[in-house]
């Protein structure tokens, strides 16, 4: 970053922009916003998981306005940090100069849950990558920072 009156720009980068980025976006304004501009997107758009946005509202974090969108919707599409939280995102990641690109894989709630024998046991894998994804906001995001 060179310009330092303005915040870091932070980019948190899945395949479809509907759950893990979003949480992590959630998580960061929440924790981070007063130190770093927060994006999220997706190599595609797959639309906003309700089951993200639920369990994000048991704590007090509403994502519920948020959109699935790519990078390219992202004006400018500049960031000091770009960090992948999944294996295919991180396969392939668009170019994006001057970025750092770190990879932080998380587990995909969507997937884990398709074998869940109940509603209540779907969402137990959302809780449990939710609160994965605020301990990395919480404890390791911030040493990643510019």
């Amino acid at each position: 970053m060179n310009d330092t009156s303005r915040k870091p720009r932070l980019l948190f980068l899945c395949t479809g922009n509907s759950c893990r980025s979003q949480m992590a976006e959630g998580w960061s304004r929440h924790y981070l916003g007063d130190r770093v501009e927060v994006f999220s997107a997706g190599i595609e758009k797959h639309g906003l998981n309700p089951n993200a946005v639920a369990v994000m509202a048991e704590r007090g974090i509403d994502i519920s306005s948020h959109v699935s969108k790519t990078v390219d919707d992202i004006v400018p599409p500049t960031f000091d940090l770009v960090i992948t939280v999944c294996g295919h995102a991180h396969e392939t990641c668009p170019t994006i100069p001057g970025a750092r690109i770190v990879h932080h894989g998380f587990d995909d709630p969507p997937f884990l849950a398709k074998s869940a024998s109940s509603p209540e046991e779907a969402l137990s894998h959302y809780r449990r990558v939710r609160d994965e994804i605020e301990q990395f906001v919480k404890s390791t995001l911030p040493s990643l920072l510019p």
